[in-house]
Protein backbone atom coordinates (compact mmCIF):
# COMPACT_ATOMS: atom_id res chain seq x y z
CA UNK A 1 0.00 0.00 0.00
CA UNK A 2 1.12 3.67 -0.57
CA UNK A 3 2.16 6.02 1.88
CA UNK A 4 -0.01 6.89 4.54
CA UNK A 5 -1.03 11.35 3.99
CA UNK A 6 -0.39 13.33 7.09
CA UNK A 7 -3.28 15.79 7.21
CA UNK A 8 -3.70 18.64 9.68
CA UNK A 9 -7.46 19.71 10.07
CA UNK A 10 -7.80 22.88 11.82
CA UNK A 11 -9.97 26.35 12.23
CA UNK A 12 -7.47 29.08 12.97
CA UNK A 13 -8.52 32.82 13.63
CA UNK A 14 -6.63 35.53 12.23
CA UNK A 15 -4.76 36.17 15.09
CA UNK A 16 -3.89 32.25 15.48
CA UNK A 17 -6.42 31.06 17.98
CA UNK A 18 -8.26 27.73 18.56
CA UNK A 19 -9.26 27.54 21.57
CA UNK A 20 -10.63 28.90 24.65
CA UNK A 21 -11.77 27.34 28.08
CA UNK A 22 -11.45 23.81 26.75
CA UNK A 23 -14.32 24.73 23.45
CA UNK A 24 -13.72 26.74 20.15
CA UNK A 25 -14.43 30.47 20.50
CA UNK A 26 -17.33 29.92 17.56
CA UNK A 27 -19.81 28.77 16.05
CA UNK A 28 -18.96 27.11 12.46
CA UNK A 29 -21.43 24.79 11.40
CA UNK A 30 -20.76 25.17 7.97
CA UNK A 31 -17.31 24.14 8.77
CA UNK A 32 -18.22 20.99 11.51
CA UNK A 33 -19.83 19.76 8.17
CA UNK A 34 -16.77 20.02 6.34
CA UNK A 35 -14.39 18.77 8.65
CA UNK A 36 -16.72 15.29 9.40
CA UNK A 37 -16.72 15.06 5.35
CA UNK A 38 -12.61 15.83 5.37
CA UNK A 39 -12.35 12.61 8.47
CA UNK A 40 -14.81 10.28 8.31
CA UNK A 41 -13.93 6.79 8.13
CA UNK A 42 -9.65 7.74 8.67
CA UNK A 43 -7.99 7.58 12.07
CA UNK A 44 -8.08 10.69 13.80
CA UNK A 45 -5.08 11.78 16.35
CA UNK A 46 -6.05 14.21 19.12
CA UNK A 47 -4.34 14.82 22.69
CA UNK A 48 -6.50 14.44 25.57
CA UNK A 49 -7.80 18.37 26.14
CA UNK A 50 -9.19 17.91 22.49
CA UNK A 51 -10.94 14.84 23.29
CA UNK A 52 -12.38 16.09 26.90
CA UNK A 53 -13.50 18.99 24.63
CA UNK A 54 -15.61 16.51 22.64
CA UNK A 55 -16.97 14.49 25.09
CA UNK A 56 -16.64 11.01 23.55
CA UNK A 57 -14.62 9.33 20.84
CA UNK A 58 -15.85 10.67 17.18
CA UNK A 59 -18.33 8.27 15.29
CA UNK A 60 -17.13 6.33 12.38
CA UNK A 61 -13.51 7.10 12.96
CA UNK A 62 -10.83 5.24 14.63
CA UNK A 63 -9.51 7.52 17.42
CA UNK A 64 -6.41 7.82 18.46
CA UNK A 65 -5.60 9.99 21.67
CA UNK A 66 -2.19 11.32 23.17
CA UNK A 67 -1.97 11.09 27.05
CA UNK A 68 0.78 11.15 29.20
CA UNK A 69 -0.77 9.62 32.14
CA UNK A 70 -4.84 9.33 31.73
CA UNK A 71 -5.96 6.49 30.28
CA UNK A 72 -9.35 6.45 28.34
CA UNK A 73 -11.41 2.75 28.71
CA UNK A 74 -13.75 3.07 25.29
CA UNK A 75 -13.54 0.25 22.75
CA UNK A 76 -13.49 3.52 19.98
CA UNK A 77 -10.17 4.79 21.65
CA UNK A 78 -6.88 4.02 20.98
CA UNK A 79 -4.34 5.17 23.41
CA UNK A 80 -0.79 7.15 23.11
CA UNK A 81 1.76 8.48 25.26
CA UNK A 82 3.07 10.69 22.41
CA UNK A 83 2.68 11.64 19.17
CA UNK A 84 5.46 9.52 17.58
CA UNK A 85 3.49 6.72 19.01
CA UNK A 86 -0.16 7.88 18.27
CA UNK A 87 1.35 8.12 14.68
CA UNK A 88 2.25 4.41 14.78
CA UNK A 89 -1.27 3.97 16.00
CA UNK A 90 -3.03 5.69 13.52
CA UNK A 91 -1.26 4.26 10.37
CA UNK A 92 -1.43 0.88 11.38
CA UNK A 93 -5.82 1.34 11.68
CA UNK A 94 -5.20 3.46 8.36
CA UNK A 95 -3.52 0.43 6.76
CA UNK A 96 -5.98 -2.40 8.35
CA UNK A 97 -9.39 0.10 7.33
CA UNK A 98 -7.70 0.43 3.61
CA UNK A 99 -7.77 4.53 3.90
CA UNK A 100 -4.59 6.69 2.81
CA UNK A 101 -4.71 9.24 5.43
CA UNK A 102 -4.73 9.97 9.29
CA UNK A 103 -5.92 13.07 10.17
CA UNK A 104 -4.39 15.06 13.17
CA UNK A 105 -7.13 17.41 14.76
CA UNK A 106 -5.64 18.90 17.87
CA UNK A 107 -5.20 21.01 19.97
CA UNK A 108 -2.39 23.54 20.12
CA UNK A 109 0.54 21.17 21.35
CA UNK A 110 -0.24 18.60 19.20
CA UNK A 111 -0.51 20.98 16.05
CA UNK A 112 2.92 22.64 17.42
CA UNK A 113 4.88 19.24 17.50
CA UNK A 114 2.62 17.71 14.24
CA UNK A 115 3.02 20.15 11.57
CA UNK A 116 6.78 19.42 11.19
CA UNK A 117 5.01 15.54 10.21
CA UNK A 118 2.63 16.97 8.40
CA UNK A 119 2.05 16.33 4.40
CA UNK A 120 -0.56 18.39 3.88
CA UNK A 121 -2.94 21.16 6.12
CA UNK A 122 -7.00 21.72 5.61
CA UNK A 123 -6.98 24.95 7.22
CA UNK A 124 -10.46 27.05 8.08
CA UNK A 125 -8.86 30.52 8.46
CA UNK A 126 -11.77 32.14 10.66
CA UNK A 127 -12.24 35.80 9.27
CA UNK A 128 -12.03 37.79 13.19
CA UNK A 129 -9.42 38.10 15.75
CA UNK A 130 -10.43 36.34 18.84
CA UNK A 131 -9.73 35.92 22.71
CA UNK A 132 -8.01 32.34 23.81
CA UNK A 133 -5.76 30.26 25.30
CA UNK A 134 -4.46 27.88 23.23
CA UNK A 135 -3.19 29.03 19.59
CA UNK A 136 -2.04 27.44 15.86
CA UNK A 137 1.75 27.62 15.26
CA UNK A 138 2.02 30.24 12.10
CA UNK A 139 2.14 28.68 8.53
CA UNK A 140 5.89 29.00 7.25
CA UNK A 141 5.41 30.22 3.22
CA UNK A 142 8.55 28.90 2.43
CA UNK A 143 7.46 25.48 3.65
CA UNK A 144 3.53 25.68 3.00
CA UNK A 145 1.92 26.92 -0.17
CA UNK A 146 -1.50 27.13 -0.52
CA UNK A 147 -3.11 24.80 -3.30
CA UNK A 148 -6.95 25.62 -3.08
CA UNK A 149 -8.45 28.65 -1.52
CA UNK A 150 -12.72 29.26 -1.01
CA UNK A 151 -13.91 31.69 0.64
CA UNK A 152 -17.38 30.53 2.77
CA UNK A 153 -19.44 33.66 3.68
CA UNK A 154 -21.01 33.40 6.85
CA UNK A 155 -24.11 30.58 7.19
CA UNK A 156 -27.27 31.38 9.20
CA UNK A 157 -25.46 29.06 11.67
CA UNK A 158 -21.92 30.27 11.70
CA UNK A 159 -20.60 33.12 13.76
CA UNK A 160 -17.88 34.32 11.29
CA UNK A 161 -16.75 34.08 7.68
CA UNK A 162 -14.06 32.10 7.07
CA UNK A 163 -11.78 30.92 4.14
CA UNK A 164 -10.77 27.16 3.68
CA UNK A 165 -7.32 26.88 2.54
CA UNK A 166 -5.88 23.27 1.52
CA UNK A 167 -1.79 23.71 2.22
CA UNK A 168 0.68 21.03 0.67
CA UNK A 169 4.15 20.68 1.95
CA UNK A 170 6.80 22.66 -0.31
CA UNK A 171 9.56 19.98 -1.00
CA UNK A 172 13.20 20.94 -1.30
Amino acid sequence: MADIRRTIIAAVARNGIIGRDGDMPWRLSSDLKRFKALTLGKPVVMGRKTYDSIGKPLPGRPNVVISRQAAIDHPDVAMAHSLAEAMDAAERLARETGVDEICIVGGGQIYAQAINLADRMCITHVEADLDGDASFPDIDPDLWQAAETIAVPAGEKDSYPTRYVVYKRRHA
